[in-house]
């Protein structure tokens, strides 16, 4: 009986935790849509914009002047808060 219980308190505790990892990769209530953020990166001249909601932010990849680079975006803002070269 005592194995039952332990067995069904850990998958409890394991599904919970994946499912607090499945919806921390979703956009928030509050955020600005992915298309405003991309719309916020392509007026700094960056180009081919992708995004996807990652760890809080909006985050992907952009091209500018022919180079490749990392981003993210403030999801409140739509802010440029990181913008890394990719070699």
């Amino acid at each position: 009986m005592l194995r039952k219980q332990i067995f069904a308190a850990g998958a409890l505790l394991a599904f919970a935790a994946g499912h607090a990892a499945i919806a921390h990769d979703q956009p928030g209530t509050h955020w600005i849509s992915k298309e405003a953020a991309i719309a916020r990166v392509k007026a700094l001249g960056y180009d081919a914009v992708r995004l996807e909601a990652d760890d809080g932010n909006w985050e992907g990849e952009a091209t500018k002047a022919g180079q490749f680079y990392d981003i993210h975006v403030d999801p409140h803002s739509g802010e440029l808060t990181q913008s890394r070269l990719k070699h």
